[in-house]
């Protein structure tokens, strides 16, 4: 089982407006979700994002460009249930907090949506045949991962670790923490490649994968210059 981060130790000088509004409106959307009852699956198909729709030979060239973006992006915004929904959040708030604070309000949603929809394209690219749609902000939110873990190595994470019947609290670091975590979903993508059939995965591992990546090199073209430690500031 991944370890959960329960909060970070970093001294943030803004509100982190951003992260708090992308909880907000995912919460807002699964709700909505929640109203369709017998609707919720005819609506993950037309929103989610599945790869066959994509890869088939009338697929792509058949695609108006709204058709090709629209799913991707309203997909970062359905999860499947509350577990999924609130993980997501869990990990948005713990790490996007520092992340929106450390590269300003833009180029946060620019790592978040850039990390997305890189995410959501490997996963097309490496689950060509699956015809299982899928939904989560996941990838987005790895690309926020990403992000902290190049931006803050050594800060220390409170993270809540199940052993059996008991947990424990620690401090992890974050390069170690998350390290760990993209470790998990890089193996257990080449684990469901070795293994892949048409209905493909119930994770988008490629996504998570992605998503991550395409977040870390971002930060690192767009890192800020480092700050000065608040106490300089004070007089």
């Amino acid at each position: 089982m991944v370890p959960l981060p329960l909060t970070d130790h970093i001294r943030r000088r803004t509100f982190w407006f951003l992260t708090l509004g992308l909880i907000i409106l995912n919460t807002l959307v699964f709700l909505f979700e929640l109203s369709l009852g017998r609707n919720i699956n005819r609506f993950v198909f037309l929103f989610g994002v599945i790869p066959a729709r994509y890869t088939a030979h009338h697929g792509v060239g058949s695609l108006s460009l709204g058709g090709f973006l629209l799913p991707i992006l309203v997909s970062m915004f359905l999860h499947g249930g509350w577990l999924h929904l609130l993980g997501n959040m869990l990990f948005l708030f713990v790490f996007g907090r520092s992340v929106e604070d450390r590269f300003g309000h833009l180029k946060f949603l620019l790592i978040y949506f850039g990390a997305g929809f890189a995410g959501a394209l490997l996963h097309i690219v490496l689950n060509a045949g699956s015809r299982v749609p899928t939904i989560g902000a996941s990838g987005a939110i790895a690309g926020v991962l990403g992000a902290y873990f190049i931006s803050f190595p050594s800060a220390r994470v409170t993270t809540l670790i199940p052993l059996l019947f008991f947990f424990w609290t620690v401090e992890l670091p974050a390069i170690l923490l998350l390290g760990y975590w993209f470790l998990i979903q890089f193996f257990s993508g080449f684990q469901m490649l070795a293994i892949q059939t048409a209905t493909g995965s119930g994770v988008a591992w490629w996504a998570h994968v992605g998503g991550f990546v395409t977040g870390l090199l971002l930060a690192a073209v767009m890192r800020p210059p480092k700050r000065r430690p608040v106490a300089e500031f004070l007089t």
